[in-house]
């Protein structure tokens, strides 16, 4: 029986090698997991639901596959386990099950991983806090006044505190580089397409959102990708998995590269000094390392990007909205007032508008795919606040009486010609504006956990080009040996 000491020595690849090994059973890891989750779930609400009999059962069978053992964590919206419910974060669907298992699950389970339960995410995996009325508050370990980010802040709250060695996220705006910046783990975001969104959709905000995980080493980012990129059947396109494995990848230099820096929000926002520290930093070990930086950035009109972002949200959001009614017979009043609003606001966008602003994603990544033939990677902080207390996001009462006005005249157009929805969006953007430029381009892009010296987790952003996973994995290889994260824990966990 391992012990929980030695438990934590381990990542996710460490343990698979244990269990391959006969040093220990995969139902001893599981009951370890257990143990931890029901020791320091309390304290986090990282885990919205248990599925501990599943797994146990799991356990009884054999496991193949190059994770086989391991305890694992999905998230709970689109990382559907048939039978089991698949909440979104939503009141509506909290009795909700799934009845087929989604692609991505099914491959990590393919690979051998023992899922004992799922993660919480802010309702529709909207925020980037992980804050519901379905669900409550979830907390990060290095300081629970504080969020682990969103919407995969219940799965990098579970991996930070040492529940499970990575869990399963998604990105459709940061999801995953933003609650792995906030909690001190690695985070990378696959381009568009190379993991699959099926059965239930061909691609999740109209290709903008992926999956894949958040974990504390680099390697086992690496051989998830390997596990889950390719194609499944029906899939709109089929973006192929690199000739190499993405595990053996890490262990490549990638060479020196050139790098484009920047610390200035694309929104022209504050961005805290702690933040920009972390990238002029990191900059600084590059060039030691032999790599050359220089301050750029893309031609890109931020605030344009940014409008083009949330007119793809609130459409999505009405068309999620509409889709749940129907499945549940739910009323709009079930969802909470900020989902009401972007989904009326959605309501108001004219198809000729939407269309119009989706159009804009083509010229960003052609002027991101230019940016590209100067330089090899684009360095920026991953956040530019946080991670921020618990509730500090929640909009000011002048805001919010003006939503529940229009809420309560059913005026989408009312919301958007007030300019509320922008303000709201746009409120949260600040804290993470750089994120969504690899999302709304289909460009790969991770987090990379640094030291700082006020005991809060920070990260750095790379963007490199479409398809280039390898350079990101080399060089996040390189950072992990130059200054080490893994053993960088939340005291008391």
């Amino acid at each position: 029986m391992l012990t929980e000491t030695e438990y934590l020595r381990h990542d996710a690849l460490g343990l698979a090698a244990l269990v391959a090994a006969g040093e220990v059973t995969a139902a001893e890891l599981a009951e370890t997991a257990i143990a931890r989750a029901e020791r320091f779930n309390p304290g986090l609400n990282a885990i919205n639901i248990s599925m501990f009999d599943i797994a146990r059962q799991r356990c009884a069978g054999e496991l193949q596959g190059r994770f086989a053992g391991v305890p694992f964590l999905i998230k709970d919206i689109t990382q559907d386990y048939a039978g089991v419910v698949s909440s979104a974060g939503c009141m509506p669907l909290k009795d909700w099950k799934a009845s087929r298992t989604s692609t991505v699950v099914q491959r990590f389970l393919d690979a051998g991983l023992v899922v004992f339960g799922k993660t919480t995410t802010p309702e529709l995996a909207l925020k980037a806090v992980t804050e519901s009325d379905a669900w409550g508050v979830t907390r990060n370990p290095w300081d629970t006044a504080r969020t682990p980010g969103g919407s995969s802040g219940g799965a990098a709250a579970a991996v930070a505190a040492g529940i499970v060695p990575m869990a399963g996220a998604n990105d459709g705006g940061g999801s995953i580089r933003i609650p792995a910046a906030c909690c001190g783990l690695f985070g990378l975001k696959p381009s568009r397409g190379l993991v699959p969104s099926g059965p239930r959709a061909g691609e999740v905000w109209d290709g903008a959102a992926t999956d894949l995980v958040v974990s504390r080493s680099v390697r086992d980012s690496a051989a998830a990708l390997d596990a889950l990129a390719g194609p499944d059947s029906g899939a709109p396109y089929a973006t192929a998995p690199a000739a190499t494995p993405y595990l053996d990848q890490v262990n490549r230099d990638p060479g020196p590269l050139r790098i484009a820096l920047c610390t200035r929000s694309p929104l022209g926002t504050p961005v805290d000094e702690r933040h920009v520290e972390a990238a002029v930093q990191t900059a600084r070990l590059l060039e030691s390392l032999g790599h050359t930086v220089v301050e750029s950035q893309p031609g890109i009109d931020g605030e344009l990007l940014a409008t083009c972002y949330l007119r793809m949200y609130m459409g999505q959001v009405a068309a999620d909205v509409a889709d749940i009614r129907d499945w549940t017979g739910c009323s709009e009043d079930d969802f909470e007032p900020d989902t009401r609003a972007f989904a009326q606001a959605g309501r108001s966008l004219s198809a000729g508008e939407y269309v119009r602003s989706r159009r804009h994603w083509n010229t960003f990544a052609r002027n991101l795919a230019e940016f590209f033939t100067r330089y090899d990677l684009y360095l920026t902080p991953t956040l530019a606040s946080g991670p921020v207390r618990i509730g500090e996001l929640d909009p000011p009462a002048p805001l919010r009486m003006g939503q529940r006005l229009a809420l309560d005249l059913r005026s989408g157009g009312l919301l958007r010609r007030s300019g509320m929805i922008d303000r709201l969006a746009i409120e949260s953007l600040t804290k993470t504006p750089f994120t969504q430029l690899a999302n709304l381009t289909g460009t790969p892009a991770m987090s990379v956990p640094v030291p700082t010296t006020d005991g809060l987790p920070a990260g750095v952003q790379f963007v490199a080009p479409y398809g280039r996973e390898d350079r990101l994995l080399g060089l996040a290889g390189v950072l992990e040996q130059a200054q080490p994260w893994f053993d960088r824990r939340p005291p008391g966990y």
